[in-house]
C-alpha cells in the first residue's frame, strides 16, 4: 500500500527522558489518522520531528514514497505538511489576512499587497467552508476563528497533509462540531489529516484510523470502524479506565460562599454580570454550565479579586471579600484552577517546582524574613509530581517545556494541596486525558466529602452532569435556573443554556 506520510522507527531523546522510543505512524492518502496517548505520551513530540521542529536521533521519513530529510518547517511547507499548533501562534492586533501571509508576503513593486492577498484567503475560506473575514483583527474574533486563521494559514501555503495538535482543547461543543465537518470537507477536497488528540468522542465520530502511543511506545494502530471507547482507552493508559463517576450522595452544610447582586463589566467594556445572586454550600460541588461568553469567566473573576465588581457583594465564610486583591482572596480560603492556564495559572519560564509554590511561596517554610528556601520549595514540589502523576524530566524543568495536560496537573496539584474552603475549578480537565480525568474527578469529590465547597465550571456538558451536585445555568450575566444533577440531562440544560425555560412537572409542552 502507498502511503502519503510514513514514520519508521522514529526514536526522539531529550536529556533524561526518551520522548519517541522506535515509534511507526503510516498515513494513507485522504484519511483522519488519530494520534492517541495520553499527556506526555510523546504524541506532539513526534509531530514536531514530522514538521521538522525537532530532528530525531533514529527512524526515516518518506513522503509520497520517497525518503526526506526535515530540517525545519520550511522544509515541511515545501513537502505539503501543515500544523495548526495547540497554542496559536497569531499576532493578536494583526488582521486575518497579515497573519496568513507573515513570512510569505506577496509583494508589488517592493511594496505588500494585502488586497491580492485578502481575494486568497477570501477564495480559500470560501472553499473550504472555513467564513472568515479576511480583514478582522485577530483580537476581535473568537477563539474558534482563531483556529480557522490558523488553518487557513497552512492552505495559503499549499499543505495537502494537515496536522492538527489537540485542536478541540479551547473550542466550545458547538465548535468541535464545526471543526469536524471543516476536517471532513478537507478531506473529501483530496488533504490528509493527523489529530492529535485523546478525547476518544471525537475519534469515534471523525477518524479511520487510530494509532495509540504510551509514555512514548508505540502501542499498535487500529480501524476506528472495528474499535471502541473503551478498547482505545484501555490501550492508551493500560488498563481498564472507569467513563461513570462513582460518588455518595452530597450532604449540604453551611454556606461557603454567597454573591449578592453583583454587577461587573467584561474586558470590553459591556456589562457580563447583570445582578447576579448565588449560593454555594461546603460539601457540595456546584457546576456552572453555560455557553461561554455568557458571564462565567467573570462570575470567577469577581470571586477570585482578578477584576473589579462594580455593584454587590461577595461572601467567604459569612466575611466580606468583595474586591479584595487575589493574594488576600486565596489566604481568606479560595483555591483557583483558572480556565486560562498560561494567563493565570502558571509562570511558563519558571522551574515546575517554584510553580507548585506560586500561591504560597512567601510563608514558612518556603520562605523566612524574605529569603527564599529552595530546599524546602523543590521538596515540596517533588512529593505534588509523584502524588498527582506530573510527567516531567524533573522538578527544575521550565514549565513551558511540559505538555500541556501536565500543566494542568501541576496547578491543579497545587490548588487541591492546599485543601482550600472553597475550590474553583474552572475547566479543570481541559486538554487532559481520560486517565487523568477519572483521577481529577475523584480529587474534587474527595475535597466535597472533606466538607468544602467546590465550584465545576466546564463547557463540557457530561462532566457536569456526572460530577456536580446541583447545576447552575448561566445566561446573558444572570443565573437562569438552579436543578439537581441527578434530575436533568443534556437536553434540558442545553435549552436552559440557550435562554429557554426548564418545564415543571405537570405543565403541558408546547
Amino acid at each position: 500500500m502507498s502511503y502519503v506520510i510514513e514514520m519508521n522507527q522514529i526514536r526522539k531523546e531529550f536529556p533524561g527522558i526518551v520522548a519517541n522510543d522506535n515509534i511507526t505512524l503510516q498515513l494513507k492518502q485522504g484519511e483522519i489518522h488519530a494520534l492517541l496517548g495520553e499527556n506526555g505520551a510523546g504524541k506532539s513530540t513526534l509531530m514536531n520531528v514530522l514538521f521538522g521542529l525537532y530532528q530525531p536521533e533514529k527512524g526515516e521519513i518518506k513522503v509520497r514514497g520517497q525518503k526526506v530529510k526535515i530540517t525545519d518547517p520550511n522544509v515541511a511547507n515545501r513537502l505539503g505538511i501543515g500544523m495548526v499548533h495547540q497554542h496559536f501562534m497569531l499576532v493578536e492586533n494583526f488582521t486575518v489576512t497579515e497573519n496568513i501571509i507573515l513570512g510569505n508576503e506577496p509583494t508589488k513593486a517592493g511594496r505588500i499587497n494585502i488586497k491580492k492577498a485578502a481575494k486568497e484567503v477570501k477564495k480559500i475560506s470560501e472553499q473550504y467552508g472555513l467564513s472568515v473575514d479576511p480583514y478582522a483583527k485577530i483580537e476581535d474574533i473568537s477563539v474558534g476563528m482563531q483556529q480557522r486563521v490558523e488553518i487557513l494559514k497552512t492552505l495559503y501555503r499549499g499543505a495537502e497533509v494537515l496536522i492538527f495538535d489537540e485542536p478541540t482543547a479551547v473550542l466550545t461543543p458547538q465548535e468541535i462540531q464545526e471543526l469536524i465537518k471543516i476536517m471532513k470537507k478537507l478531506v473529501s477536497e483530496g488533504k490528509s489529516i493527523i489529530l492529535i488528540t485523546h478525547k476518544l468522542k471525537e475519534i469515534m465520530s471523525s477518524c479511520d484510523s487510530c494509532t495509540v502511543i504510551r509514555r512514548g511506545k508505540g502501542i499498535g494502530t487500529v480501524s476506528v470502524k472495528d474499535a471502541s471507547e473503551a478498547k482505545l482507552a484501555e490501550m492508551m493508559v493500560g488498563r481498564e479506565v472507569n467513563f461513570t463517576v462513582t460518588k455518595t450522595p452530597a450532604e449540604p452544610k453551611d454556606v461557603v460562599l454567597k454573591m449578592e447582586n453583583v454587577t461587573m463589566k467584561s474586558s470590553r467594556n459591556v456589562e457580563a454580570l447583570k445582578g447576579l445572586d448565588l449560593e454555594i454550600r461546603a460539601g457540595e460541588i456546584f457546576g456552572l454550565a453555560g455557553v461561554e461568553g455568557n458571564g462565567q469567566s467573570e462570575l470567577i473573576e469577581a470571586i477570585t479579586g482578578l477584576r473589579k465588581v462594580e455593584k454587590g457583594k461577595v461572601f467567604l465564610n459569612q466575611k466580606e471579600i468583595t474586591n479584595l486583591t487575589p493574594r488576600k482572596v486565596s489566604e481568606s480560603g479560595v483555591g483557583h484552577i483558572p480556565e486560562d492556564r498560561h494567563k493565570h495559572g502558571l509562570i511558563l519560564d519558571f522551574a515546575i517546582g517554584e510553580n507548585m509554590v506560586l500561591q504560597t511561596y512567601y510563608q514558612q517554610p518556603y520562605s523566612k524574613n524574605g529569603i527564599l528556601n529552595t530546599q524546602a520549595i523543590y521538596d515540596k514540589a517533588r512529593t505534588l509530581i509523584e502524588d498527582y502523576d506530573v510527567r516531567t524530566p524533573s522538578e527544575y524543568t521550565l514549565a513551558r517545556s511540559l505538555s500541556g495536560g501536565n500543566q494542568q496537573k501541576a496547578i491543579i496539584a497545587r490548588e487541591v494541596d492546599r485543601s482550600p474552603d472553597f475550590l474553583i475549578a474552572a475547566q479543570p480537565t481541559r486538554g487532559l486525558d481520560v486517565g487523568a480525568i477519572e483521577a481529577i474527578h475523584k480529587r474534587l469529590i474527595k475535597e466535597r466529602d472533606k466538607g468544602k465547597a467546590v465550584l465545576l465550571m466546564s463547557l463540557e456538558l457530561d462532566e457536569i452532569l456526572n460530577v456536580s451536585d446541583r447545576i447552575a445555568v448561566i445566561y446573558d450575566g444572570k443565573i437562569v435556573d438552579i436543578v439537581q444533577a441527578a434530575e436533568t440531562n443534556e437536553k434540558e440544560l442545553g435549552l436552559l443554556m440557550a435562554g429557554g425555560k426548564r418545564q415543571k412537572e405537570g405543565e403541558k409542552s408546547t
